[in-house]
């Protein structure tokens, strides 16, 4: 008993197993599952067919019967009256008893051929709707997958776009920035010391001029003193 659990255990583990493994496949490969739903409707429609044939064939067959039962029936009241009009009391007797288990009969049959068309009304609606659902499938798969194709070539495009490297293009133009900042700032740092430059010697040559004019303006002093002090002596 143990042994039996056991293994029927194991069956449905690996069963488990297999499901899953035919689900991940079915989802990386939607067309299959489509496929395989299609297939399976198909051939239930193939089975459903069969089985309405059957039931269309039994109404058939029942109308068929309760055709030639109304047809006896008719025949026998006929040969009925006939025989009560020619006073045939043993023949009337007998036709009396055939048209009561006519008429029972058609009863019976009647209700059969009621039963019989709704059975075969159902099971043609239910032919119609899985060839309907088939079909709805068939567009469905069409409709999906190219869903699905555009999904993908989108999610491609984008995992392209996304695992594109940029950092060696920005680098590379990183230092060329680098390098023209770097040359701008370097002529700006030219321009800066020139300027400087001519400011310091400019700044020098106005130190001298201002000694040597007041060297000059010095010199006219003690010239303007001189003469004024020998033009005092001439006068005393």
């Amino acid at each position: 008993m143990a042994d039996i659990n056991f293994f029927s255990r194991l069956t449905n583990l690996w069963r488990g197993f297999v499901s899953l493994w035919i689900s991940d496949i079915e989802k990386n490969h939607p067309e299959i599952a489509y496929e395989n739903s299609i297939n399976g409707l198909t051939d239930k429609y193939v089975r459903l067919r069969g089985a309405t044939a059957a039931i269309i064939r039994r109404r058939d067959e029942i109308n068929g019967r309760v055709e030639t039962a109304r047809k006896a029936l008719t025949q026998t009241s006929t040969d009925l009256e006939a025989a009560l009009q020619t006073n045939q009391d043993d023949l009337s007797i007998v036709l009396i008893q055939k048209k009561n288990a006519l008429e029972a009969e058609l009863a019976e049959l009647a209700a059969e051929a009621t039963q019989a068309g709704t059975d075969a009304d159902d099971a043609k609606n239910s032919l119609l709707m899985v060839k309907s659902e088939i079909e709805k499938l068939k567009t469905e798969k069409d409709r999906m997958l190219a869903k699905m194709q555009s999904a993908q070539a989108r999610l491609q495009i984008q995992s392209q776009i996304e695992g594109l490297s940029v950092d060696a293009e920005v680098q590379a133009l990183d230092k060329v920035r680098e390098h023209i900042k770097n040359t701008v700032a370097e002529a700006s740092l030219g321009k800066e010391l020139q300027d400087s430059d001519l400011d310091v010697r400019l700044k020098n040559l106005q130190r001298t001029s201002a000694s040597v004019t007041a060297k000059a303006q010095l010199e006219e002093m003690k010239r303007q003193r001189a003469a004024a002090q020998a033009a005092g002596t001439k006068q005393m």
